[in-house]
């Protein structure tokens, strides 16, 4: 029997989802599954054999934060556990996945995982190699936070402080990062993402956003860097084709996953410099069926 404290897992979802299921087959005997749905409406309600250890919790309408944020500090705090567990409902969870997180957490403390965003639409699926270079490969080489699998103990962090802002913010795990340092354990899972065009170009909006509030001097880096290599690409086109391609297919190979999308890089750049200028200068961007405007770091506003 394992000598491991009992976990809480974060789930927020307003549907039963096969992640949800995944979890629910993995859990200890006083381990506990905390779905957290907006309110009763919710299609997750409906279900009536939910599996022994699950819970349900209705968040409410944000207020004043994103709906991810409320979501978690609601789980937070009805969660019975001192080891948290934050995960998402849109990967594939095997079913080591638990088992694995805990052993991580035994020989590391906090750890979080790295996610790999594959496109379900034309333009995610061009943006896919330079997701992975200018997003999960600085999670990884920077031991940083995804909000998507990361496990902690209440007393790591200034839980009181950090909940209170959290219903203030959008990103859940860029403002954990600020309470939170942990190790980046060497899996990436697959996290398919888009669908629709107007979703791949709502979500370079958002994280855009996350960086200038929560790390200024990194979105002020990225757009110079950017705007370097763009120019590089139009001086020196056939170089910079096989530079890029070289250089995201090393990504792929540190990350571990084999996709062809790299090949993708060179004109990738044309579309992502632009998506980021857009996004520093776009008012309000849409997330989770939500549209919020962003003002400043604690001054967010559900506008739909």
């Amino acid at each position: 029997m394992s000598d491991d404290p009992p976990v809480s897992i974060l789930l927020p979802t307003t549907k039963w989802t096969t992640a949800c299921t995944e979890l629910a087959t993995q859990l200890g005997d006083d381990d506990e599954l905390v779905i957290i749905h907006d309110n009763e409406d919710d299609p997750v309600t409906e279900r009536e054999d939910s599996p022994e250890g699950v819970r349900l919790i209705a968040a409410g309408e944000p207020d004043g934060c994103s709906g991810k944020a409320n979501a978690i500090a609601a789980g937070m705090e009805a969660a019975r556990h001192d080891r948290l567990v934050w995960t998402d409902d849109d990967f594939h969870h095997p079913s080591d996945w638990l088992g694995e997180m805990k052993s991580d957490y035994a020989e590391y403390g906090p750890v979080s995982e790295v996610p790999y965003f594959v496109g379900r639409d034309p333009l995610s699926v061009l943006l896919e190699p330079l997701y992975a270079s200018a997003g999960s490969l600085g999670l990884y080489l920077g031991n940083q936070i995804w909000g998507g699998a990361v496990m902690f103990e209440r007393d790591d962090i200034d839980e009181a402080a950090f909940l209170d802002e959290l219903r203030q913010t959008v990103s859940d795990d860029g403002l954990l990062m600020e309470y939170l340092v942990v190790t980046t354990v060497g899996r990436t899972r697959i996290v398919p993402i888009g669908g629709t065009i107007r979703e791949a170009i709502e979500r370079p909006v958002r994280w855009t956003k996350i960086l200038r509030w929560h790390f200024p001097g990194t979105v002020a880096g990225t757009c110079l860097v950017s705007l370097l290599v763009l120019a590089m690409a139009i001086l020196v086109p056939l170089y910079m084709v096989i530079l890029l391609t070289a250089a995201h297919l090393a990504v792929n190979e540190i990350l571990g996953v084999r996709r062809w999308t790299a090949i993708l890089a060179y004109p990738a750049l044309f579309v992502f410099v632009p998506l980021v200028f857009y996004a520093l200068v776009r008012r309000t961007f849409v997330w989770g069926g939500r549209r919020y405007r962003w003002c400043g770091k604690f001054d967010v506003r559900v506008v739909e």
